[in-house]
């Protein structure tokens, strides 16, 4: 995807620090702290400018949620909704999603959102993609026991990797869609990238997985 460079975006980030936390290193195992109640906290990793997050923020207030992205010209479009909603269970993190364990305590999230990922579809590149089995440590690390993984994709191969990788690093699937649009699933909320591709006819498939312990 080319982004349009937006040079004002870091000011719009810094300007709303009751949004996007600075020095969110220390936040560690404190992020409780930051949302109006105590509640499971979920994060997408790669939200993209979180059309998915804001709307689930909207309708499960009984959920808190984190919102990570590196790219600054793209997330500072997630604060522009939530500088309009005033979610008081959503916060934003700008932060690369390889590093997570520096952001969050063990046991600190409750489930993990990853919604179309880039596929790095070279082979030579499998260690880039977050359903890598080095991604999938450090979700093990950051998540509750039995913690929860939701993905989302488009790409065929790479939901395919994600099977297998899964799979084998031990996870077990509560369930799997090969055509989550003609399903009976309830209560989808696509993505943008979500509605772009389906519309042109993609098929989105679509896990939910577990840790065994």
């Amino acid at each position: 995807m080319r982004l349009r460079h937006k040079p004002w975006a870091q000011d719009k980030l810094d300007a709303h620090p009751q949004y996007v936390p600075q020095q969110a290193e220390t936040l560690r195992g404190q992020w409780q702290t930051r949302f109006a109640k105590e509640q499971p906290i979920h994060i997408e990793v790669g939200s993209g400018k979180g059309r998915f997050i804001v709307e689930m923020a909207k309708r499960h207030p009984e959920i808190n949620y984190i919102s990570i992205e590196i790219q600054t010209s793209v997330i500072v479009t997630v604060l522009e909704h939530q500088i309009r909603e005033d979610l008081p269970n959503l916060q934003i993190l700008h932060a690369d999603g390889r590093n997570l364990n520096q952001y969050f305590a063990p046991g600190e999230v409750s489930l993990v959102y990853l919604n179309f990922s880039d596929p790095w579809p070279k082979k030579k590149h499998a260690k880039r993609r977050l359903t890598s089995p080095d991604f999938l440590a450090q979700y093990q690390e950051i998540l509750v026991p039995k913690g929860e993984i939701h993905f989302k994709t488009d790409n065929q191969g790479l939901f395919e990797y994600s099977l297998a990788s899964m799979s084998q690093y031990g996870l077990y699937f509560k369930q799997v869609w090969l055509d989550l649009h003609q399903s009976d699933f309830p209560d989808n909320v696509m993505t943008e990238y979500e509605e772009k591709f389906s519309s042109r006819g993609h098929r989105i498939y679509r896990m939910e997985a577990k840790f065994r312990k």
